[in-house]
C-alpha cells in the first residue's frame, strides 16, 4: 500500500477517534457521517459524501440502490454504521462498493461501539487476510 493511501486511512482513523471521544455511541449514523466528513475536510482531504455508484448490466447503467458513504480523495472508501453488531452483509457491502470502483482500501466503521477502536475494521481489497481492527494496523 503506497504511502499517500496509508495517510489518508491514518487521517480517517485519526478522525473516527476524535469524533467518537467527544460523543461516544448513541448517535445516528447520518450524524457522525457528518462530523468525519467535516473533520476529514478540515484535515484537507477532498471526501464526497454519499455518492452514487451506478452499475453496469447488459449494457445498460443503472443508479439505484448504491451509494458510498464517504469516497475520500477518490482513492478510500468508508461505510459508515451505528449499529449493535456488525453482520456480514455490512462488510460484503463494502467489499462491494470497493470492488465496482476499483478502489483497494475501504473502512467499515461502526460507531455505535464503547470504544472505537473495537468499531473500525480496515478492509484492503486483494488479501487473503481477515480484515484488522484499527487498533493493530500495521505501519509500512
Amino acid at each position: 500500500m503506497s504511502a499517500d493511501i496509508e495517510a489518508i486511512g491514518k487521517d480517517i482513523v485519526d478522525a473516527a477517534y476524535s469524533i467518537h471521544k467527544q460523543f461516544g455511541p448513541g448517535l445516528l449514523e447520518s450524524a457522525y457521517q457528518e462530523c468525519h466528513v467535516y473533520e476529514l475536510r478540515k484535515r484537507g482531504r477532498i471526501v464526497q459524501a454519499e455518492l452514487i455508484l451506478p452499475i453496469e448490466y447488459d449494457g445498460q447503467q443503472f443508479d439505484k440502490g448504491y451509494r458510498i458513504d464517504e469516497l475520500v480523495d477518490d482513492r478510500v472508501i468508508v461505510e459508515n454504521k451505528a449499529v449493535d453488531e456488525v453482520h456480514p452483509i455490512h462488510m460484503a457491502q463494502l467489499l462491494t462498493y470497493m470492488k465496482l470502483k476499483n478502489i483497494k482500501l475501504g473502512f467499515l466503521i461502526n460507531w455505535n461501539v464503547k470504544l472505537i477502536k473495537n468499531g473500525i475494521q480496515r478492509v484492503v481489497l486483494g488479501l487473503d487476510e481477515p480484515p484488522a481492527r484499527a487498533g493493530f494496523i500495521q505501519k509500512p
